[in-house]
């Protein structure tokens, strides 16, 4: 009897292992089936405006509007305005329910910033959700993360190569949360590694001594070099760069003028644009659509146009054929000042400019990033705000361990933070923040803690940067408080475990 309840008991085994493989499998279907629902109707394409289809017309055609865009801004409706409810109706019940997300022209900066950060971090939670179900499908063990591990003395040889074999294997892990690790460092990637990382890299690509940009001293601003040797695969990955930042919330310090903007989502460079990205060649062509005497005899210039290289080499274009026999007269100016500005500003850095384009969408080219803002509200998102209000940071700032807004030393803090100039502020800023420039929306969105780290000692100030905590020990002195915290900002490179 106990060897047949023992046989009963093996074969009741076997039916319910079979019953779980059974199971497993409809599971395992199941859950393909839903991995196809859920790339598919995520993965849907950039909002766009109904307006602009009857109308013919966009907001980023008018270069100078009579009437000012801020002149539309409701501060009041952005002051109670629920962003993460109204990205729900904006993302899913667009059909059935109103969201002023659909209204981009009421809303702030940060405002609209906010409603991109939620459709970013939606769109990594999906792209880690998907990865998750297809390690349980298929068995393959696929990274969640976007993981980038660098070298501080070889930072661009290590970051483009692995982003270069991102986008031709896999284009999608671009939209992956990104984690970025410095060999050799303990530093764990919560947001702060990956701010500095931005920065080191920016640096590096922007050093005049590559060659892919020029720098003007006058307008304190890089265009495209038409002649760099640098091939288009470079060029894309900085645009992979500038679209990482945008969509993983980090704050570059980038001098691009406002037409490179304009030309990310989809427009020329005209003749109003030469106005901040050449100064000067924009003056002297407006003297020449405004001369009123003969520019033929006057002037004796042709349609062909000559310039220097970034090594001073002189290098001359014809804007028409045979355009050194062809001269610039009353009837002809306008012509030649709009291929002038078309060469510029389109037709010699073209070929740079189309790769550099391509790596900033093969990132942003699902987000709503062309419906909600205009193009100097993506120059702030990506550069942050110029004004550095501390006052503003200061009323923002919480305290944690002992330390109140009344106690000595927070008091002594900011008297010795507001009397420090200006650059000095920005190293404060990058060593408690990971960046030294302002979010859209000023210094006053920055939620920055200070919380004591024990008792007076020789121990210098240190810092969260992911989280923005200033830990500050319970210093004796304003003196010492102050020169142990220039010391610390001025030597703050680098990550470790405290």
């Amino acid at each position: 009897k106990e060897g047949e309840r023992e046989r009963e008991g093996r074969r009741e085994r076997g039916k319910e292992r079979e019953g779980r493989r059974e199971r497993g499998k409809e599971g395992g279907r199941n859950l393909q089936q839903n991995l196809l629902i859920e790339d598919t109707n995520y993965k849907k394409g950039p909002r766009v405006d109904p307006l602009e289809k009857i109308l013919n017309f966009k907001t980023i055609d008018c270069c100078r509007p009579v009437i000012p865009y801020d002149e539309f801004v409701n501060e009041s409706l952005n002051n109670v305005l629920a962003v993460d409810k109204d990205y729900i109706f904006f993302k899913v019940d667009s059909e059935k329910k109103f969201s002023f997300l659909t209204c981009p022209f009421l809303l702030t900066p940060y405002t609209k910033s906010q409603g991109l950060y939620y459709d970013n971090r939606i769109r990594m939670f999906s792209e880690r959700r998907i990865t998750v179900l297809y390690n349980l499908v298929q068995g393959q063990q696929v990274q969640p993360y976007l993981r980038l591990k660098v070298r501080r003395d070889h930072m661009i040889d290590d970051a483009l190569v692995r982003l270069e074999m991102i986008a031709t294997e896999n284009p999608s892990d671009l939209k992956k949360q990104l984690y970025v690790e410095f060999e050799g460092e303990q530093g764990v990637d919560e947001g702060g590694v990956s701010k500095e990382f931005f920065q080191l890299v920016v640096e590096e690509i922007f050093n005049p001594d590559i060659g892919m940009f020029t720098y003007d001293s006058y307008t304190k601003q890089f265009w495209f070099n038409p002649t760099s040797f640098e091939n288009d695969g470079q060029f894309t990955l900085i645009g992979i760069v500038l679209g990482l930042a945008i969509y993983n919330h980090c704050i570059l310090d980038v001098h691009f003028p406002m037409v490179v903007y304009r030309k990310l989502m989809g427009k020329k460079g005209t003749l109003e644009d030469l106005a901040d990205s050449h100064p000067v060649l924009y003056r002297s062509l407006k003297d020449v659509l405004e001369y009123e005497g003969n520019v033929e005899e006057d002037m004796m210039i042709t349609f062909k146009v000559s310039y220097n290289d970034l090594f001073g080499v002189p290098i001359t274009h014809n804007l028409k054929e045979s355009s050194e026999d062809i001269p610039v007269t009353n009837q002809n100016k306008k012509e030649f000042v709009q291929l002038y500005t078309n060469y510029i500003l389109n037709q010699s850095v073209e070929k740079q400019f189309r790769a550099f384009n391509r790596g900033f969408h093969m990132v942003t080219n699902e987000s709503p990033l062309k419906y909600l803002f205009r193009p100097e509200e993506i120059e702030q998102l990506i550069c942050g705000s110029k004004n550095l209000d501390f006052h503003a940071l200061e009323e923002a700032t919480e305290y944690d361990g002992g330390f109140t807004k009344e106690s000595r030393i927070v008091r002594d803090f900011w008297g010795i933070t507001h009397s420090l100039p200006e650059e000095q502020k920005r190293q404060f800023l990058q060593f408690t923040t990971g960046s030294d420039r302002a979010p859209v929306g000023g210094l006053g969105k920055i939620k920055l803690i200070i919380t004591k780290n024990g008792p007076d000692s020789d121990r210098l100030p240190t810092t969260h940067t992911c989280f923005n905590v200033l830990l500050l020990p319970d210093y004796s002195s304003k003196d010492k408080l102050k020169e142990r915290l220039l010391k610390a900002i001025t030597y703050s490179k680098g990550f470790g475990m405290l």
